[in-house]
């Protein structure tokens, strides 16, 4: 077939394709490369709000460091002109009494050991611990035979001495009668001169001879004397008043009269005043004399209160603890207080200066030491001071501060010195 046949088809148009309706609603298709108007324009819209909350927020931060800064600034102004309101008291000098409580340890007014002055066995015993005994009292008896054998030897030897004494005495004055009748005979030569001088050596040494025995009787007496006190010594009598507080013999027991080898056989001591030991520190010492006024108490016993006097010290200190040894008497005549026992004494002793009395709760402990702050005039001044006693509520100061100064009472931490104070007023007490 030709295209001559085919020509009366072409003349007439051919029918155009009716594009889809679009949907409500349905989005619509761009083309490759082109973009919607709409699209754009939002995210422009959006940058711009996410930059203005940007400059907000700067802003904001901006407004509130500026508030901060100006709150820090007038915290810091108001620190500087603030004037802190404080409490004070007054630095006074107290010459009065000093008290002081110190340890101390109870003994008996006097105590002893008895030991025995004679060897020997205990054939009696008539005591026993806690008896109460007077002075002479026999304690102990001990049997010793040999001093008694010595007792009669020299009680026959001082017979003897004083018979040979007498038996002297008698041919002195037998050689005396002589020698003086031979004398007038030799003068008017009736005698010979050697005899008369033979009879007067002969007198002279019966003389010498009746010496001779006087002072052997006089050894046989203190012989005699020195056993018969041993003998005496075989009796242990009580040397004073006291309570026996130990018993180291008994019935059968071989005693020793040695004080330094020996066992004592009793000890006691005397307790109607009991004597306390109290070392006093060198701080307070300088005051201490006797008639001080002293008050005594046990801790095991704290309703009892006992009242002493000072009546001797040492008057030299200790060279190692720099203490003087100082002694009260307190009375005990019932027996409350027992030697030996650990307790306090606290003594009223007179000062020898004036003592500046500082409240405790004024003293601020920093890198410096110890400070008071005290105020002149509305400022504080921070001033060191030296404590010599600490009293608990107060303290004694020696340096640092004068009678009438006002020390600031629980100063503020940060105090420094020349700040300026108020001083606030004293509360009222409550009617």
């Amino acid at each position: 077939m030709n295209e001559v046949e085919h020509t009366p088809f072409l003349k007439e148009p051919l029918p155009r394709p009716i594009p889809p309706t679009p949907e409500r609603n349905a989005p619509q298709q761009l083309p490759p490369g082109e973009t919607n108007g709409h699209g754009s324009s939002g995210r422009r819209l959006l940058g711009l709000a996410v930059l203005v909350l940007l400059i907000g927020a700067l802003g904001l931060g901006v407004w509130r460091h500026y508030q901060q800064h100006r709150q820090v600034m007038d915290t810091a102004r108001q620190a500087a002109d603030f004037v802190p309101s404080v409490r004070v008291d007054t630095v006074a000098q107290q010459p009065g009494m000093l008290q002081v409580t110190l340890p101390a340890t109870t003994l008996g007014f006097v105590e002893a050991n008895i030991y025995a002055r004679a060897s020997g066995y205990v054939v009696r015993r008539y005591v026993d611990i806690g008896d109460h005994v007077r002075a002479g009292q026999l304690l102990a008896e001990i049997t010793a035979p040999e001093v008694e054998d010595q007792v009669a030897q020299y009680k026959n030897s001082l017979e003897a001495a004083q018979a040979m004494i007498r038996q002297n005495e008698a041919q002195r004055a037998s050689t005396d009668v002589t020698n003086r009748r031979i004398a007038i005979l030799a003068r008017d030569g009736w005698m010979p001169q050697e005899q008369r001088d033979t009879d007067w050596y002969a007198y002279q040494a019966q003389t010498h001879a009746t010496t001779a025995a006087e002072y052997n009787a006089a050894a046989n007496e203190q012989q005699l004397k020195y056993y018969s006190q041993q003998k005496s010594y075989q009796q242990v009598i009580a040397p004073f008043d006291g309570v026996i507080t130990q018993r180291n013999i008994d019935v059968g027991s071989l005693i020793t009269a040695d004080a330094t080898a020996g066992t004592a056989m009793f000890a006691m001591t005397h307790s109607d005043v009991i004597r306390v030991w109290v070392y006093v520190p060198q701080d307070d010492a300088f005051g201490v004399k006797p008639g001080i006024t002293a008050v005594v108490r046990v801790p095991a016993m704290p309703d009892l209160t006992f009242h002493g006097t000072v009546t001797r010290i040492a008057d030299a200190l200790q060279p190692g603890t720099r203490t003087l040894l100082t002694e009260v008497d307190v009375p005990n005549r019932h027996g409350a207080l027992q030697p030996g026992v650990y307790c306090t004494v606290q003594l009223q002793i007179p000062r020898k200066a004036p003592a500046l009395m500082v409240p405790a709760s004024a003293i601020i402990f920093n890198q410096n030491g110890m400070q008071v702050a005290v105020v002149e005039n509305h400022i504080a001044h921070l001033r060191q001071i030296a404590v010599t006693a600490d009293y608990g509520t107060e303290v004694e100061v020696n340096a640092g501060v004068k009678d009438g100064d006002q020390v600031v009472l629980q100063p503020p931490v940060n105090l420094a010195d020349g700040d300026k104070v108020q001083i606030a007023a004293a509360a009222m007490p409550a009617p």
